[in-house]
């Protein structure tokens, strides 16, 4: 993981989730994750310089949202909120 990316490294219990304004994924998963009480922080890649590139990085190239860091410094895109809970061991 770049240095850049491990800023993004989220604390225990919490994820942090690159997305975009318009990707309806995206608002799903902010959505189920609000009910659930889970604490996430999202970072628009359209908005924060060298972001896209971090997705890229993790994506085979493509920037591809929501994609997730957990606070191991693991990533996932476009989990589930079931897999969020698995991961997070909620």
């Amino acid at each position: 993981m770049s240095d850049t990316a491990t800023a993004y490294v989220p604390a225990a219990g919490s994820i942090t989730m690159f997305s975009t304004s318009w990707c309806g994924y995206c608002a799903r998963l902010k959505q189920q994750l609000g009910k659930q009480g889970i604490a996430y922080t999202e970072v628009n890649i359209e908005e924060v310089p060298g972001t896209p590139e971090i997705v890229q990085s993790v994506n085979d190239g493509n920037q591809t949202v929501p994609t997730i860091i957990y606070p191991d410094g693991s990533t996932a895109t476009n989990p589930s909120l079931a897999d969020v809970q698995a991961k997070l061991g909620l």
